[in-house]
């Protein structure tokens, strides 16, 4: 017994392959980290703040560790129980520019490791509003646990299959990976290259569905886009300027789909 403890403790027990499979099963496994385990992390970096002696970020990480421990992992599987991740209807008319939330700046990465800044609009690039190479519409599907897939894949399908001809439209499929485990760097480059796809659902479309990769914490980007629970899966359609022009969650449902296309069909005629 003692031995076998031994060989389990020892670091060259490990081996490469096996390690890669358990970052993959860590990332596709939705109770890896439990809200106690969580709250223990956090707890850690406040402690570190707090030597730092830096008091607007103690209270600032206080008020996370209170926000943490009161929406953990039980939270979202009840609501999923309650709702199937259908936590509010998608819009059905496509919300006024004036009125519009601009989508906050998220860098992804390509499972080939090339690094991008979402959403790629006039406001976060630096060009022409009327460049021909910014798009006039941007579904971005966020999916913070890979059982939400399916939910992204009801809105993504149908979007793909009615703007297959269309070079001003753009799709990305963004997953999440809070680990900080899996966001060290040679660990996350291993992980792109196992997740390494061309061209997945083998279409040769003008539009092309984009699968990226965002690593590190995303609290504070959640909290922004108002996402408590991380087991269902979110969709928002952007304008050239990156606003918030229609969103919807979970699974669509069937009298959803025609306003949702109807509302990029519209953003396609905007000057």
């Amino acid at each position: 017994m003692l031995r076998f403890k031994r060989l389990i403790l020892s670091p060259s027990s490990t081996t490469p392959a096996i390690l890669s499979s358990q970052l993959l099963a860590h990332h596709h496994n939705p109770t890896v980290l439990p809200p106690y385990h969580l709250a223990q992390r956090t707890s850690a970096r406040f402690l570190d703040i707090y030597q730092i002696g830096n008091k607007a970020a103690i209270e600032k990480e206080r008020a996370r560790l209170s926000d943490e421990m009161n929406r953990g992992y039980f939270a979202d599987i009840s609501e999923l129980k309650q709702h199937g991740g259908k936590i509010a209807m998608a819009n059905k008319v496509i919300i006024p520019a004036m009125a519009a939330m601009k989508f906050p700046a998220l860098e992804v990465n390509y499972s080939d490791g090339r690094s991008i800044k979402l959403p790629f609009s006039f406001n976060n690039n630096d060009v022409d509003a009327h460049d021909s190479a910014i798009p006039k519409a941007s579904l971005l599907c966020l999916s913070f646990r890979a059982s939400s897939q399916v939910m992204i894949d009801s809105w993504s399908v149908p979007f793909l299959d009615a703007f297959s001809d269309s070079k001003n439209i753009q799709l990305y499929e963004v997953s999440f990976i809070d680990s900080w485990l899996l966001s060290l760097n040679p660990i996350k480059r291993l992980l792109l290259r196992i997740m390494r796809k061309s061209n997945p659902d083998g279409r040769k479309d003008a539009l092309q569905r984009q699968i990226v990769y965002s690593f590190g914490d995303h609290y504070y980007f959640r909290k922004e886009l108002k996402i408590l629970n991380l087991l269902t899966g979110y969709v928002f359609l952007l304008d050239k300027f990156g606003r918030i022009r229609w969103q919807g969650f979970g699974l669509a449902a069937q009298e959803e789909l025609p306003s949702f296309l109807s509302c990029t069909s519209l953003l396609l005629e905007e000057k």
